[in-house]
């Protein structure tokens, strides 16, 4: 009877990796966490409601969360396009185009929203051109959706640029010479396969704009029920030492990403079992 042998790893040792692995998970993320749930009890539940239901923290719930959202959904769309063109086209400046991709992860968030401001500002470059047009961008909430746009395209273009890489040519001259037009091959051959990762980088994108605080501040105007993210709320909170009233704001905001992230996690599990018994049969 042959011997079974176990796979060798590279790094050895199942156990000791695993405890490490939640310890380390435990010290950065579990315990701080822990701590802003453990903060709120100072509250009573009457204290907390009233603390994150007053008129102000809601309307900064609806922007921040809604202003990702609309963000997130831009960049997955035209960081589709930018990750097409950066994989399937050759042209001059390509690489610079490529690095030009990943400056806002570069860029200081303060500086890009004093640049954001400059640009879009009504005696700006762009602001100017849009304001005989009745178009106001920076002060206003479209201001912090450009802003979280601005931050969050290199997520869902990193994520997507490889699988279209990996994804050959031959597949898409085969769909059609079998007689698919151009938007058959898109929608039956080459978005199925992008899916997973699109998801990933629109949750990538949308978690980031939701913690999103230095770029949007200078170009929101942070107008108490009209440009005022929940983020800034915290921070106020904070300086005004009502530490139990932004952990509480900070504890509904974590509550409500997860959800929202689970929701996502979900899709994007059901999507690629989906595509999986779809290429089984």
């Amino acid at each position: 009877m042959a011997k079974k042998h176990k796979p060798n790893n590279v790094l050895p040792g199942f156990n000791l990796s695993l405890g490490y692995t939640l310890l380390y998970l435990s010290l950065i993320v579990l315990i701080p966490l822990s701590a802003a749930f453990f903060k709120t009890t100072e509250l009573s539940f009457a204290e907390f409601w009233h603390t994150v239901t007053t008129p102000r923290v809601v309307a900064s719930y609806k922007l921040t969360f809604g202003a990702s959202l609309f963000a997130a959904v831009i960049n997955a769309i035209f960081g589709l396009l930018t990750a097409w063109v950066l994989t399937r086209y050759t042209f001059p400046g390509k690489k610079l185009v490529d690095a030009l991709v990943d400056l806002p992860f570069a860029l200081p968030t303060a500086v890009a929203g004093i640049a954001l401001t400059a640009v879009y500002s009504t005696n700006g470059w762009i602001g100017s051109l849009l304001e005989p047009l009745g178009v106001k961008v920076a002060f206003t909430p479209l201001g912090v959706v450009v802003a979280l746009t601005f931050i969050g395209l290199p997520f869902v273009v990193r994520t997507v640029q490889p699988v279209l890489e990996d994804l050959e040519a031959e597949t898409e001259e085969a769909a059609a010479s079998l007689g698919a037009n151009r938007w058959q091959t898109f929608s039956r051959v080459i978005l199925p396969a992008l899916w997973p990762a699109l998801l990933t980088g629109f949750a990538l994108a949308f978690a980031r704009a939701i913690g999103e605080y230095g770029s949007v501040i200078f170009i929101a105007g942070n107008m108490p029920m009209v440009s005022e993210i929940t983020p800034l709320i915290i921070i106020t909170k904070l300086e005004q030492y009502d530490y139990t009233g932004a952990t509480a704001v900070a504890v509904v905001m974590l509550i409500i990403s997860f959800l929202l992230l689970f929701a996502i996690n979900g899709l994007q599990w059901w999507s690629s079992r989906r595509n999986s018994a779809s290429r089984g049969t």
